[in-house]
């Protein structure tokens, strides 16, 4: 049962897409357990990126069965014109399932999301697809979920209970117009019905896969830093992407998984609000921003750039149980005559190894930096580790040794062939 959990070690936009990808030609089931599609990923197709949301990174191979499973908040109106789009684009998406315990995101959810937004003096950076919300009626057992999207007349009651609450909340505390009941309904009875030959017990299906000796990869949303429990909250995503959301968001038990791979890029970056130890807002943090066109897939908003920080990277190796690390972007780095890794900070006069939970501490932390020597050869075209020049490696082999996980690849270039393996998952 070799099952892979892919899990984001930063604040999300490391790459996860690329490395499900990658690792998916010899998967035979992808599966996406987390968050929903505030996420945002680059996939590329022959000489075209295709740009996703919510469909799983394993879509382009025919031969990979792709889940959406219970732990995804799952935007109906996102899905249908994703596909729409992988069809305009030629991929063919018979290979898709979608959980019937995944909870439904509704117009209200976005709306609500936006006008909280609004409404607060401190903001947090969401990116008001409804995500939120969406999460917030599941946990208070008032959430529309796909088993009763397919179902007319359970979708017709549960609907009208929930909207009669959110409409309440729209008039009186927000002061805009309420929802109307009829054209909200009879547009999601229809896209419950056009869903319901994908919809089925994904548990059940993982499981059936996994004892059956079949490969799978659980693909996850965001970073850990972006985890609701162990991210840097209130500046963090309403889901939980470290590894052990795949357990709850797919319905696997903790001891299928075998591999828990985290991503990084070979710098930091942060989208939004919230603390950032190793930023650089200066020229460094410019040139990279540009050079590796920093900018969110989904929210088109500038990210923020840092060094490396291995702070970040332990903590998340620690809550998710990594066994590996894959780096990518590393030819972003090229050209820097020095290059520097947070390997600790200093904390109002002591040096501590860890991530305080405490934005107030966070912000009174100093990184203490580590300086290596960069290179200046272009690296974009190298096919293996014994190709990098020599600072190159050895920036690798140091990232290494510091976060004492071994490397599982390291990427040289957006496209699946700039991805090169040290130490094989399967």
């Amino acid at each position: 049962m070799p099952a892979t959990v892919i899990v984001g070690s930063q604040w999300g936009d490391e790459g996860k897409g690329k490395i499900t990808d990658f690792l998916s030609q010899k998967a035979d089931y992808v599966v996406r357990y987390s968050g929903g599609d505030n996420a945002g990923h680059t996939l590329v197709f022959g000489n075209q990126k295709l740009h996703l949301q919510l469909i799983p990174s394993g879509i382009l191979l025919k031969n990979v069965q792709n889940i959406i499973g219970n732990g995804v908040v799952l935007n109906p109106e996102t899905l249908f014109n994703e596909i729409a789009y992988l069809k305009e684009h030629g991929v063919v998406v018979d290979n898709l399932t979608v959980s019937d315990r995944a909870q439904v995101i509704m117009p209200y959810h976005r709306l609500l999301d936006r006008l909280q937004e609004e409404k607060k003096e401190q903001q947090l950076g969401t990116t008001q697809k409804g995500i939120g919300p969406a999460y917030m009626d599941k946990v208070q057992r008032i959430g529309i979920r796909v088993c009763d999207l397919i179902e007319p007349e359970t979708l017709k009651k549960r609907l009208k209970t929930t909207l009669a609450e959110k409409n309440e909340l729209l008039t009186k505390l927000y002061g805009v117009d309420p929802i109307d009941f009829g054209p909200l309904y009879e547009a999601y009875r229809d896209y419950g019905q056009k869903l319901k030959p994908m919809v089925a017990d994904t548990s059940y299906l993982i499981n059936q896969a996994l004892d059956a000796g079949k490969k799978v990869l659980f693909e996850g949303a965001q970073g850990s830093m972006l985890d609701i429990d162990q991210g840097t909250y209130p500046f963090v995503t309403s889901s939980n992407p470290i590894a052990g959301g795949a357990t709850v968001g797919t319905g696997v038990g903790p001891k299928r998984i075998n591999e828990v791979v985290g991503v990084a890029k070979a710098y930091t970056s942060r989208v939004g609000e919230g603390s950032f130890p190793t930023e650089l807002k200066n020229e460094i943090g410019d040139t990279v921003r540009e050079v590796a066109h920093e900018y969110g897939v989904v929210t088109k908003r500038p990210r923020r750039i840092g060094w490396l920080d291995t702070v970040v990277l332990r903590h998340a190796i620690r809550i998710s149980g990594m066994t590996q690390l894959s780096v990518n972007c590393l030819d972003v780095l090229t050209g820097f005559e020095t290059i520097k890794i947070a390997t600790a900070y200093r904390l109002d006069g002591n040096i501590i190894d860890y991530y305080p939970a405490s934005n107030q501490e966070v912000a009174r932390c100093e990184p203490i930096y580590e300086e290596l020597p960069g290179w200046t050869e272009d690296i974009s075209g190298v096919t293996s580790i014994d190709e990098l020049p020599d600072n190159a490696r050895q920036y690798l082999t140091r990232v290494s040794e510091i976060v004492g996980i071994p490397l599982h690849t390291f990427a040289v270039g957006p496209d699946r062939e700039a991805t090169h393996v040290l130490t094989k998952i399967w």
